[in-house]
């Protein structure tokens, strides 16, 4: 991990000013003397800025990313608690960590800020610029204020705006957060069993029934209860195998991310919105999932609209949303013919 520091204040849309700024990021491969093989992956909610550890699959030979082709880049979204300035990082004028006073920041805070490490590495066009989900509402935020930015651009499972539906989830966790009593301490530990809970819930959302039904079946029949007299095997009949999973996801998180920063992240979530605007005719991949609860292919018709000069697949998965982490060779026989057809 790198880190590029700004020692500068970074004004955010909200009015609040951040004395500097710090973003952690991650390099793959070399780059070209003339800085023309650059591919910038933009991460999503709860990733980092080291894609080979949370989009499996991707940076190898042969792969989309592939380290001996091109020079990938990514970072830390503003906010996080890998290494960008966010809640856990001291704020130089109080000399404590932000902790639950760090600002509300948007999409387009996040953007700002890694434009900011673009100019910094000398980077002015990219081959690609490619986000999924959260990194896909960055990779857009990023191609309508810059088209000249990247040659082409790859949008997955993503969307132009934050629907209420998106939201609905996004409220319900912070409503289970709230439940925590520790919140609102100045700690990082403060907040994290709802945090916990908050995560549950969100899988529901990232996977949906099919992916459930699928995975997380019961490798038992359940026993009734046979006849009078006799009792219930409880294990059998109150326990599943889903129950474990979800309490595993929850307690997952609970141990590698941070409250406060899970808070800003989906606040991020919630301000995302990009009005309708004038055509963008870079090349552009569009990448829809079947099955995605957040983000059905219909909806990805908004990007489309904004993007006419594009490709349009659907990923036929049963893992809905998360299907971009789970199908990565689907994904990469896709991406791979985008790149390479350079029309």
């Amino acid at each position: 991990m790198k880190i590029y520091t700004h020692d500068y204040p970074f004004y955010l849309e909200s009015g609040h000013r951040l004395p500097t700024l710090q973003i952690a990021y991650h390099t793959f491969g070399a780059l070209s003397a003339a800085k023309d093989n650059v591919i910038w992956v933009c991460h999503a909610l709860t990733a980092n800025s080291d894609v080979a550890d949370w989009w499996p699959h991707t940076v190898e030979a042969g792969r989309f990313l592939d380290p001996n082709r091109y020079f990938i880049v990514c970072a830390n979204i503003l906010g996080s608690c890998y290494g960008t300035t966010g809640p856990t990082s001291v704020c130089l004028e109080t000399g404590e960590p932000w902790y639950g006073d760090f600002p509300k920041v948007t999409v387009r805070d996040m953007v700002h800020a890694h434009q900011l490490l673009a100019h910094a590495l000398g980077i002015d066009r990219v081959q690609l610029l490619i986000g999924a989900s959260i990194g896909g509402f960055q990779a857009l935020q990023w191609a309508v204020e810059e088209p000249q930015f990247a040659k082409r651009f790859a949008f997955i499972a993503t969307g132009m705006r934050c629907t209420p539906w998106i939201a609905a989830f996004n409220e319900s966790q912070r409503m289970a957060m709230e439940l925590d009593p520790t919140l609102g301490e100045r700690n990082v530990e403060a907040g994290q069993d709802g945090m916990a809970v908050a995560r549950s819930i969100a899988l529901l959302s990232y996977r949906g029934g099919a992916a459930y039904n699928l995975s997380q079946a019961d490798t038992e029949t359940p026993i009734p209860k046979a006849g009078e007299g006799e009792s219930l095997d409880s294990e059998r009949v109150f326990k599943h195998r889903v129950q474990t999973y979800q309490r595993y996801q929850g307690e997952k998180l609970r141990r590698r991310f941070n409250a406060y920063s899970y808070l800003r992240m989906m606040d991020a979530v919630d301000s995302h919105f990009i009005p309708d605007g004038e055509p963008i005719h870079t090349p552009t991949l569009v990448v829809a999932i079947s099955s995605d609860l957040l983000f059905t292919p219909e909806e990805h018709q908004t990007i489309l609209d904004r993007f006419p000069n594009h490709e349009f697949h659907v990923i036929d998965s049963p893992f809905g949303h998360d299907g971009f982490l789970v199908e990565a060779d689907l994904l990469n026989e896709i991406i791979k013919k985008f790149i390479k057809d350079e029309g």
